[in-house]
């Protein structure tokens, strides 16, 4: 793997010294909290993820005799229930790597939209399909109300004598999920190590029991983190980190007003940026500081990109349209980071380089890597019209009016340079409804000028919710909610049919809460309804807005 950095501001080579004088990497190989903050809370137990290479090669065997009785017991696909960093890992993994000859398909559910439930539920022979709980702190909502529906269905069906021994759990030691997994009778029971956020858990248990069940070899992927990790020792000159460059550069250009970090990544290895925009949101949106990171198809013509950006690209091999483009990038002057990869094994030694940058850019913009002060104000307002819809029997009001040019034409009048957008799509995620919102996407960048993210709720209150609402305040955002719903109800309890809430209610609310939070935080906020047609419907917004730039 190689790094390189073009345009680089002279903060960014002021930082470099700073952290070499002031013996930063020493320090955070040292659990030195005073690298973040002078309150050692969620610092000293979450600095785990330092030694995951090396710890984890101890688990290897376990983790592979189980995927190998998995396969025996005639399993053929397995669904992951998780949100945030419990998901997103194991998504990019099976969406770059595939599943191996004979192993497992791995299906990720991280939303709570009713038709992405049913679907799932559909999707899958029931008696060939295990399904994985995963949530570090055992409470995560939409995790065991996933957990409870799909429990109830099998045991409904009357498919198997014990509906348990189709579940396994990923948590940590002690949680609510530990008991619910004994009482329930899973068929397995993983405790990861505590001391490491969701976020920074890619090459724990939380990725690596999935990765096995794809048939990946666990021992390469540890040894490319290793290697990565040596690469970030404390006696390799700042200079020479590789993470430390990225870190340092990210951050002093965020502190430069070049909060846009825009990754262009190969085709092969797109799905890296799910993950990446998570870590570095979640971490470093905080205290009105923030870097916000933008994924976008890439455009042929570069002009469209701001002045507030910086750009990481990450190849896989020879790219000729992303090195054209890069080139076009470093001519007008813009910085840039390139990482070269020769090999998709190396993948693993990015979820290190990346965790080890973050906690850097942290350092050089003043915030603490490991909380999300933020997110609860969110969760509370959705549990408010959670318990609300429980009592009234009704599904939550959601104010919107429909989809339409007009309507988010006038929303945009108020984005300044500098500013960015942000799509919330409510909705169920296909390719088609992706490849509509990646054109709204676009044509908002290329008549305003501006950054534009995307992101499905509520997988993304789990992952950039946090900068949203914790950043320095100019973001914009356009929620997108179905105007109809499935009704398809969540047990309130398992081994009960009783329901008090339905799934629709449930993503209603969380759109509520989200905007609740970020109205509270003077952020502004457009939602618009849809009906079944919305992926089209959202193709001819898109090809309004650009019309009416021309």
């Amino acid at each position: 793997m190689k790094v390189q950095i073009d345009n680089a501001l002279a903060t960014y080579q002021e930082a470099l010294t700073r952290m070499s004088i002031e013996k930063i990497v020493p320090r955070i190989w040292e659990h030195d909290h005073t690298v973040w903050s002078p309150d050692p809370e969620e610092i000293l137990n979450r600095l785990g993820w330092l030694h995951l290479p090396t710890m984890m090669s101890s688990q290897i065997q376990r983790i592979e005799e189980f995927a190998h009785s998995v396969r025996e017991g005639g399993f053929t696909h397995v669904v992951l229930l998780g949100m945030g960093g419990s998901s997103l890992a194991p998504d990019m993994l099976s969406h770059i790597f595939g599943t191996k000859d004979g192993r497992l398909r791995l299906q990720i559910l991280d939303s709570t939209h009713p038709e992405a439930v049913r679907q799932v539920a559909q999707d899958h022979a029931p008696r060939k399909t295990l399904f994985i709980v995963a949530t570090k702190s055992g409470t995560t909502s939409e995790t065991l109300a996933l957990f409870r529906y799909f429990y109830q269905s099998a045991t409904e069906r009357g498919d198997t004598e014990s509906p348990g021994s189709r579940f396994i759990a990923i948590t940590d030691p002690g949680t609510p999920l530990v008991a619910i997994a004994s009482e329930h009778g899973f068929r397995d029971v993983f405790l990861n190590d505590p001391n490491l956020g969701g976020r920074y858990s890619a090459l724990s248990l939380f990725g690596l029991i999935p990765a096995a069940l794809l048939g990946l070899d666990l021992d390469s992927l540890l040894r490319e983190a290793q290697s990565m990790a040596e690469e970030c020792a404390p006696a390799i000159a700042a200079s020479d980190n590789p993470a430390v460059q990225l870190g340092a550069l990210l951050g002093s250009c965020a502190l430069e007003g070049r909060d846009k970090m825009t990754l262009l990544l190969s085709k092969k290895i797109a799905r890296i940026g799910d993950w990446i925009e998570q870590l570095i949101a979640e971490s470093t949106g905080k205290q009105g500081k923030g870097i916000v990171p933008v994924l976008e198809t890439l455009p042929e013509d570069s002009k469209s990109y701001g002045r507030d950006r910086v750009f990481v690209a990450i190849s896989l091999g020879d790219d000729p349209r992303q090195d054209g483009i890069v080139r076009q990038l470093i001519g007008q002057g813009l910085p840039v980071v390139q990482i070269a990869l020769d090999t998709l094994s190396e993948l693993a030694g990015q979820f290190y380089l990346w965790e080890f940058a973050t906690a850097i850019a942290c350092h050089v913009l003043g915030v603490h890597p490991f909380n999300q002060p933020n997110v609860e104000s969110a969760k509370q307002s959705a549990r408010d019209m959670a318990d609300e819809s429980r009592r009234t029997g009704t599904l939550p009001q959601l104010a919107s009016e429909p989809l339409g040019h007009e309507e988010i034409q006038s929303f945009l009048e108020a984005v300044d340079r500098g500013d960015y957008v942000a799509i919330h799509a409510y909705l169920p995620q296909t390719r088609n409804l992706t490849e509509a919102l990646q054109s709204l996407q676009a044509s908002i960048r290329e008549r305003l000028g501006v950054a534009v993210t995307l992101g499905y709720g509520p997988r993304f209150l789990h992952s950039t919710g946090q900068l949203h609402k914790g950043d320095r305040g100019n973001g914009h955002f356009i929620q997108l909610v179905s105007e109809t719903m499935l009704s398809i109800p969540i047990p309130d309890s398992t081994g009960s049919a009783d329901s008090s809430l339905s799934f629709g209610a449930l993503i209603t609310a969380q759109a509520f809460g989200d905007r609740m939070a970020l109205e509270n935080g003077d952020r502004s906020v457009l939602t618009l309804s849809v009906d079944g047609t919305y992926p089209q419907k959202i193709i001819e917004v898109a090809t309004s807005l650009r019309a009416r730039d021309q």
